[in-house]
């Protein structure tokens, strides 16, 4: 299958970063835009996280897990809700955590991958563009199973 339009993945991903800790996101922001990534958008309190997912409509989300109010396992599961069934948005989930039990909890409520704490940037860069080429996959898939109805 070819994909009718070449999408230029870093040009039109719509980064969300949620992470209580600015200088997280400071690092997670300059990370991505060094890579070329210009639609990022990023909040240090969570309790306005469903909100900008709402309205961004991200293609990616970088969620960090431990936070104060509301935290990530709660945020996955609003997501999940707020997403519906019938669409693909990856939750990468940020933790220092990598208990079996946090990865077991966090992955049956959706995240599709982990970075650990201390992040390595290859490493983020590289799972961050793999899941955002299946996001695009998807959304090509469906627009074009949509043309056939």
């Amino acid at each position: 299958m070819q994909m009718s339009t070449t999408i230029d993945i870093p040009t039109e991903a719509k980064i969300l970063i949620i992470d209580d800790e600015p200088a997280n996101i400071a690092l997670l922001t300059r990370l991505l835009q060094r890579e070329g990534f210009g639609k990022i958008s990023s909040i240090s309190d969570p309790r306005h996280a469903r909100d900008l997912f709402r309205s961004l409509q991200p293609d990616i989300v970088l969620l960090d897990l431990m936070m104060p109010h509301v935290d990530g396992f709660q945020l996955l599961e609003a997501f999940s809700r707020i997403a519906g069934p019938q669409t693909f948005i990856p939750v990468i989930v940020l933790t220092a955590d990598v208990s079996t039990e946090t990865r077991r909890r966090a992955l049956s409520l959706g995240a599709k991958d982990f970075l650990v704490k201390p992040l390595d940037a290859v490493e983020t860069v590289l799972r961050i563009v793999n899941l955002l080429e299946t996001r695009f996959l998807f959304l090509e898939l469906q627009r074009l199973n949509a043309n056939k109805a």
